[in-house]
């Protein structure tokens, strides 16, 4: 998974997902000052946090539970970044000639 070399935010830079405290992100990104925006739905209730690249920068990586503690203006998270696959139809079409 992550290597305890890279840091939070080269870590972003490649996840397709995000799950924050238990939560799973639908939206997430990094700005052009590499401030941290996460939005994700509980239940009806949108949440939102932001995170300063001072704060991203100082996230540490937990080996054991392979995710980053971030503190925020709110307190300590829990952030698990994740990639995604597909499962696309490119292999479909090769088929279809033969």
């Amino acid at each position: 998974m992550t290597a305890s070399s890279d840091t939070l935010l080269t870590t972003l830079e490649t996840c397709d997902m995000l799950e924050i405290d238990g939560l799973h992100a639908f939206e997430f990104s990094l700005d052009e000052n590499d401030q941290l925006h996460i939005e994700c739905m509980d239940g009806r209730v949108a949440k939102h946090w932001e995170f300063s690249p001072a704060q991203v920068q100082a996230a540490v990586f937990d080996q054991t539970l392979q995710s980053w503690t971030i503190t925020g203006d709110s307190g300590e998270h829990r952030l698990v970044c994740m990639e995604a696959f597909g499962g696309g139809d490119e292999g479909d079409d090769e088929h279809e000639g033969a």
